[in-house]
């Protein structure tokens, strides 16, 4: 029940949410004070405005995929095991008997490209499904299907199902490896995601090295079209707010502590270039 009303209480944060607060508060402060409340409606069209607009959807989002750019596979150095995180696919709830993809399933099919590849014998895919949803059906067990289907044997796959947020991704996940003797990892998610993602993991001891997927944003020129509002740039707006948060609720939490610098090759195996904190 705590974490159902952590994620209604972090609506409160959208620009969506937060736009249309400010109006129906003003509407009702216009009532009896007509300046103050008019002043909170036209801030509340300001918010729903600005952040629906291509412009500043992509300063925000591209301020944190710009931290972690495209990497080629080659350039990648080889692991222990491969961890891609949920939040790309939902598992087949009736009548689908298929998992669905949505926009960050690219972190399922970067994972199979980077087994492929030769990156590292073996896949963990960690994703539950939040504690109102139905136990029996989890994420994990859907990436688990992709991958087979994208080439990665069964014997490779390792499953973390019971995460519902990136902190139990990173404390579950790293549970299973202490029981498989595995530290060194590539760490597969959204480059949106990534930032939060990878201090979370190398705060729990990990040696975690980033293989970002699914950028949103890319190089265009810029047009008249890009000041006005679009659904989904206010979705992506939304996205990199909620990003921002966490970092930060992550932090207070005490869930990030500093991340350790970005590993190195040696021999074939990424190995932090200081010790990191223990689990």
């Amino acid at each position: 029940m705590s974490l159902f009303i952590r994620k209604l209480l972090s609506l409160l944060v959208h620009p969506l949410s937060l736009g249309l607060l400010l109006v129906g508060v003003g509407g009702l402060v216009a009532l009896g004070w007509r300046r103050i409340g008019l002043s909170l409606v036209l801030g509340g069209a300001v918010v729903l405005w600005g952040f629906s607009t291509p412009l500043v959807s992509d300063r925000l989002r591209g301020s944190l995929e710009a931290r972690h750019p495209p990497t080629p596979i080659d350039s990648l150095s080889s692991a222990e095991a491969i961890v891609v995180l949920g939040g790309g696919i939902s598992s087949p709830r009736p009548p689908r008997i298929h998992p669905d993809l949505n926009d960050a399933a690219d972190r399922v099919w970067h994972a199979a490209r980077l087994y492929r590849a030769g990156k590292a014998p073996l896949v963990i895919a960690s994703g539950g499904d939040q504690p109102w949803q139905n136990p029996r059906v989890q994420e994990a067990s859907a990436m688990e299907v992709l991958l087979r289907d994208w080439g990665v044997p069964q014997d490779s796959i390792l499953r973390e199902p019971r995460s519902a947020n990136t902190y139990q991704n990173a404390t579950r996940t790293a549970r299973l490896m202490d029981r498989r003797g595995l530290n060194c990892v590539l760490l597969v998610t959204s480059a949106l995601h990534m930032r939060r993602a990878l201090a979370v993991f190398r705060s729990e001891g990990i040696e975690a090295v980033p293989a970002a997927t699914d950028f949103q944003v890319d190089n265009r020129n810029r047009t008249l079209l890009d000041v006005l509002p679009d659904a989904g740039a206010l979705a992506g707006s939304t996205a990199a707010v909620r990003e921002y948060v966490g970092y930060l609720v992550y932090a207070w939490r005490g869930w990030i502590d500093r991340p350790a610098p970005v590993a190195e090759t040696t021999e074939g195996r990424c190995v932090a270039t200081v010790p990191v904190s223990n689990r």
